[in-house]
């Protein structure tokens, strides 16, 4: 209970107040709390509207009655709301609570003594055995007077007990729960309060749609606008995604501008890269005039949300030799001993077009409010998700500190980290505040791989504070797998992105099948990063309806809109990965089984004794080609043929 023993963090997190005068301390052990994530010093993160439960281990010495109870607050009220605790076993004591709006909160696990319990239980068990309990009863009324002074239902069972001298009057189950109201808990014992962050639900689950807004014109070499946009958010809707992330839409500077392919020189029509943010019109607060003004990207923003989509934004904190705050906060950049500043590298990549701000010049903290004024510029224009660029470069306490900044003025804010880097600084990213997470996903393919990440990503305490964010390209990775263009090959790595991770995402042109790199790079050539693209959304052989498809049965199946519940199953072919996903509820459970290879096959898929909603399940129910097959001795034997279809999806019938 409370997460797997063997993979929970042993934690021991008390508060301990010694007075000078009185070395005693607490004779109340608080250990093993769950969740926590390190010892209390990052939140746990929940969906609001949803229970949490708590689990610890508290005891005492000795063999008096304990009591305990679960408190919480969100951040900045001042009042505590409680609920008693509940023993299971061996000292192990479970509660819950709900957080009912987006949010940061605390709680903290309280326990006493349960002075009458103790002294309930010990007269019992004398009449049991039947002792005189004459005495007994007399310290059971003096403590019961002590306890509740004042209460009636108290003052009138010890009225009683004094006219008759009857034991059993103090013992009533009546009073007994009487008695669960006293606040006398002389050795109450707290743990320090433990923090949470609750989100909306978008945040466990979504479908990412990347798109590059200039290049969205249906016209060959014409620039895009946000108009053209607002023309495919109809049909991106129907494929069933519901972010769509635009890639920075500010203006670009002309300095150093790159060329086609990130060559140094830009021809006159090159509209250069949109990461060298900034030019004499504006900043990271300001839009590319070209794609239109601020008024039209509310349009958009509303276009959006008539089709229960939401525009998520790329931030990146870095800008163009051009940017207004190289003008304005000429300190907010280093000079190197030339008096130049040193354009952005990560060796052996070049970016001659970018500098980036300098997090430890003397006027750092200006340098911080500025940037959190632009993600609550951004705000107050409508978006509420951002996908921050290279947040790994940025000091941590910058993005601690700015992520609680946004969520203190709007809770619902999602924030997403594109760090493709160490995983413990990816991990802590996601500790510090960050809702969702890039992944290796991308470089995991074969069947070892990719169950031994996600068994990393799904266990105990990644899963409480680590959200994966499965993008199957991007604008900088081309993967090599997918360099040979073999549609069922992007089909089964689309299928393990949205069956795998609740939250996944394409790069437009994804599902057009585009696949021509840089000879040996991960990387496109002819990038849209340098260039216009023009495409033809309707050219044959694209997989746009078999994405459609998958992110039906992601907003059908509930099973499918978390991670954490996954468990792979057995299937003795080392080019098919066949898993398990079940709801909190337990009662959708859906199968499914991707193929790593291109030859058909035939299998068998073992279940062994896996229950539904506590029933055996019997069947599964192909939701795609919609036939139905019986499991017998404990498994099924199914049929793959990746050519068609490179992914089974079965919903368990019991």
């Amino acid at each position: 209970m409370g997460g797997p023993l063997s993979m929970r963090p042993r934690t021991f997190i008390q508060k301990v107040e010694r007075s000078p005068d009185d070395p005693t301390g607490p004779r109340f052990c608080i250990e093993d709390i769950f969740p926590c994530i390190d010892g209390g010093r990052y939140a746990v993160k929940r969906i609001a509207g949803e229970p949490v439960e708590v689990w610890a281990d508290i005891f005492r010495d000795g063999h008096d009655q304990i009591a305990a109870a679960l408190r919480w607050r969100r951040d900045g009220e001042t009042r505590w709301h409680s609920a008693p605790m509940v023993f299971h076993s061996n000292d192990r004591w479970s509660g819950s609570f709900t957080p009912t709006e987006p949010g940061w909160y605390v709680f903290e696990i309280e326990a006493w003594t349960d002075a009458y319990a103790s002294w309930r239980k010990a007269i019992l068990l004398k009449q049991q055995a039947g002792q005189d309990v004459g005495v007994d009863a007399e310290e059971g009324a003096a403590l019961i007077a002590e306890m509740m002074a004042g209460d009636g239902e108290a003052e009138a069972a010890l009225e009683n007990f004094r006219a008759t001298g009857d034991p059993a009057l103090l013992t009533a189950d009546a009073l007994a729960d009487a008695m669960r109201r006293s606040d006398m808990r002389p050795d109450l014992t707290r743990s320090i309060p433990i923090p949470l962050l609750a989100e909306r639900e978008r945040a466990r689950f979504s479908s990412w749609y990347e798109m590059v807004p200039r290049s969205q014109s249906p016209v060959p070499g014409r620039h895009g606008t946000f108009d053209d946009c607002i023309k495919r958010v109809p049909e991106i809707a129907a494929l069933g995604f519901d972010v769509l992330y635009l890639t920075p839409i500010h203006p670009i500077g002309k300095t150093n501008r790159k060329g086609k392919n990130n060559s140094l020189r830009a021809g006159p029509d090159d509209p250069g890269s949109f990461y060298a943010v900034g030019d004499a019109s504006g900043g990271h607060d300001a839009v590319h005039s070209e794609l239109g003004t601020i008024e039209d990207f509310r349009r958009l923003v509303e276009a959006c949300k008539a089709h229960n989509m939401e525009v998520a934004l790329d931030i990146a904190v870095q800008c163009s030799p051009d940017h207004p705050w190289l003008k304005e906060h000429p300190q907010w950049f280093k000079r190197r001993p030339d008096g130049s500043i040193k354009y952005a590298e990560n060796p052996p990549k070049k970016y001659e077009d970018i500098v980036n701000p300098d997090f430890n010049a003397p006027d750092r903290i200006a340098l911080w409010l500025a940037l959190r004024d632009v993600i609550l510029f951004w705000v107050r224009q409508g978006v509420e998700i951002f996908r921050i660029d290279n947040p790994h470069t940025k000091p941590l306490p910058f993005w601690e500190w700015l992520i609680r900044e946004v969520h203190s003025q709007n809770p619902n804010v999602i924030f997403l980290a594109e760090a493709f880097t160490r995983p413990k600084l990816m991990k802590a990213l996601a500790k510090l505040g960050f809702t969702q997470s890039y992944t290796y996903f991308t470089w995991r393919t074969t069947k070892a791989e990719v169950q031994e990440y996600l068994s990393e990503l799904s266990r105990y305490p990644e899963r409480d504070y680590f959200r994966p964010n499965f993008f199957v390209t991007t604008p900088d990775i081309l993967p090599v797998q997918l360099q040979k263009g073999e549609p069922w090959l992007f089909k089964a790595r689309a299928a393990l992105a949205a069956l795998l991770s609740s939250n996944y995402g394409i790069y437009n042109g994804f599902e057009l099948i585009e696949h021509e790199p840089i000879p040996g790079r991960e990387e496109y050539i002819n990038s849209e990063k340098y260039e216009l693209k023009h495409r033809d959304w309707n050219k044959a052989g694209n997989i746009a309806s078999y994405l459609g498809t998958l992110n039906r049965l992601r907003h059908e199946n509930s099973a499918l809109q978390q991670t954490a519940n996954l468990r792979f199953l057995g299937v003795e072919d080392s080019n098919l990965i066949a898993f398990l996903k079940q709801s909190a509820d337990g009662a959708n459970a859906i199968a499914s089984v991707v193929a790593l290879s291109r030859e058909a096959r035939e299998f068998w898929l073992h279940f062994g004794d896996l229950t539904v909603a506590g029933k055996p399940v019997r069947a599964l129910a192909d939701l795609k080609g919609g036939q139905r097959h019986m499991l017998e001795w404990g498994g099924v034997r199914l049929r793959i043929d990746p050519g068609v279809d490179p992914a089974l999806i079965f919903r368990c019938e019991t």
